[in-house]
């Protein structure tokens, strides 16, 4: 038996719908009674994005079926509802984080470490390998990929929306509030290893001659060993992080 509901996305879900010229009113055509669910993610929207279901403004889950006519609003997390909204869908902001990005994540990888969070990365990951990872420990999945937060083993995961990588940041410090919980020079960037206090007689060896001569503080990664020093370089990031801060603010 054919039936018809009327899809409605707001907030930042409207523009994530694949396909979608006006997200804020979709006929969507189905046979028998799906899960409301799989409506949204035949529409191009991975689950992971949605946080709160309106069905003529009552608040279902995701295993709702859907009936011919129904009116169905989706909201993304924080989204502003009315009323109605008593059924959260997204697993609630963990204290702190645990990252897991895909492939083509690299340079949004080393900046978020750049900023003290825990970020799990290598650029040989198979869907499968990510899926099992978040899994098994409790991750969160970054990623531009659709098909990959469409799993159905995926908890929890976050649609990476810009190709700019600054933007990606800006986006995952809104998603999970972590405007307050940055923590420069606290992660190594290339391995994500802690980084430590060490003494310049400690690593002098490993420095070039002006190096040496002009700096005093350093740190070192206590997994791949690299060092790190408040050179200009420092001061170009303490610049980045400031302006991220206030950006983010904004």
């Amino acid at each position: 038996m054919a039936g018809q509901a009327d899809f409605h996305f707001w907030g930042r879900l409207s523009k994530l719908v694949a396909g979608a010229a006006d997200a804020t009113g979709i006929a969507y055509r189905f046979r028998g009674s799906p899960a409301v669910k799989d409506s949204i993610e035949a529409l191009g929207l991975p689950h992971t994005e949605v946080d709160i279901i309106l069905v003529a403004g009552r608040a279902v889950g995701f295993d709702y079926r859907l009936q011919a006519d129904d009116r169905v609003e989706v909201f993304p997390f924080r989204g502003e509802v009315a009323q109605g909204g008593d059924v959260h869908l997204s697993p609630p902001l963990p204290d702190k984080p645990i990252f897991i990005l895909d492939v083509h994540l690299g340079k949004l990888t080393r900046r978020l470490r750049m900023l003290g969070f825990d970020c799990r990365y290598r650029n040989d990951y198979s869907d499968t390998q990510i899926i099992e990872l978040a899994q098994a420990e409790d991750l969160i999945i970054l990623t531009r990929d659709r098909g990959l937060l469409k799993h159905a083993r995926v908890q929890q995961g976050y649609l990476i929306d810009s190709d700019q990588v600054d933007e990606q940041v800006l986006e995952v410090l809104d998603r999970y509030q972590l405007g307050k919980k940055i923590h420069p020079l606290y992660r190594c960037p290339c391995c994500n290893g802690l980084l430590k206090s060490v003494t310049k007689e400690e690593i002098i060896h490993r420095l070039l001659p002006k190096t040496a001569q002009y700096y005093q503080n350093f740190r070192q990664c206590r997994s791949c060993r690299q060092v790190y020093w408040q050179g200009s370089h420092y001061l170009k990031i303490e610049r980045w992080i400031r302006e991220l801060v206030a950006a983010a603010e904004r």
